[in-house]
């Protein structure tokens, strides 16, 4: 696995990757530990990003929402 994102520039960078499994995970790690490092909550956090996205449906949202929890207790 590569290393957790840690800035803008790095999580940028990302886009210009194959999306598979290990991407989608990084890219969420790297949401959570940029958040936290600009001294986010988990509850700003989520609503900033559930609020940004109109294609998932209330189960998807919901499901992402709990991704979201997880990696933020785990790093």
């Amino acid at each position: 696995m590569n290393p957790i994102p840690a800035t803008t520039e790095e999580f940028m960078a990302l886009q210009e990757q194959p999306v598979d499994e290990e991407l989608v995970a990084q890219a969420i790690a790297g949401v959570v530990k940029i958040a936290r490092s600009q001294g986010q909550s988990l509850d700003q956090l989520t609503a900033e990003v559930l609020s940004d996205d109109l294609v998932l449906d209330g189960v998807q949202r919901l499901w992402l929402s709990k991704i979201i929890a997880q990696a933020w207790k785990s790093l």
